[in-house]
């Protein structure tokens, strides 16, 4: 979330309920949606790593707020980070090592590893194709993140159908 902040700040000086806001309107219903605890503790570390400041705003009616704003050291941070790839080979994925270990150790049975996994794809693209219908047209970037989850769940569906496979064929 450290990254995505400072992105959002990119834009000019907010608050922390401003920014949650943002990436919630953003992102739409299919990204899991920021604490706002979680908001202000990242922001509080951002600040304390000198990648924004703060200051308060007094108000007349209300507490006083903190509006952020990104540092020189923070801009260079985060066109760092859009300068990187991605670098997510599923290597070490937490459900391949549960198949791998299954057999090795004796403690459950792989296919039915499969099984579960695929039951559990199948309900999140359930549940994914259903808030593409729910969620508003005009978000294009809601709409690409949902399609982008679905294109990641059918390809996780296909490699346990080949994982199956091979564990069930002929040795």
């Amino acid at each position: 979330m450290r990254l995505h902040l400072l992105a959002l700040l990119s834009r000019g000086p907010a608050h922390g309920y401003e920014l949650k806001q943002d990436l919630e309107q953003l992102l739409g219903a299919a990204y899991p949606q920021p604490n706002i605890g979680q908001v202000y503790v990242t922001l509080s570390r951002l600040a304390k790593s000198g990648l924004i400041e703060g200051e308060e705003i007094a108000q007349s009616s209300r507490p006083n707020k903190k509006i952020y704003r990104l540092t020189v050291a923070g801009t260079e941070a985060l066109n760092a980070w859009f300068e990187e790839t991605a670098d997510e080979p599923r290597a070490r994925d937490d459900f391949f090592m549960k198949l791998a270990l299954a057999s090795h150790t004796g403690l459950a049975d792989q296919i039915g590893l499969i099984n579960r996994q695929r039951r559990e794809y199948l309900n999140t693209m359930r549940t994914l194709s259903k808030l593409s219908a729910a969620e508003n047209r005009d978000n294009r970037i809601a709409q690409l993140l949902i399609e982008g989850a679905m294109l990641h769940l059918q390809a996780d569906l296909d490699w346990l159908e080949r994982c199956q496979e091979e564990l069930e064929g002929p040795r």
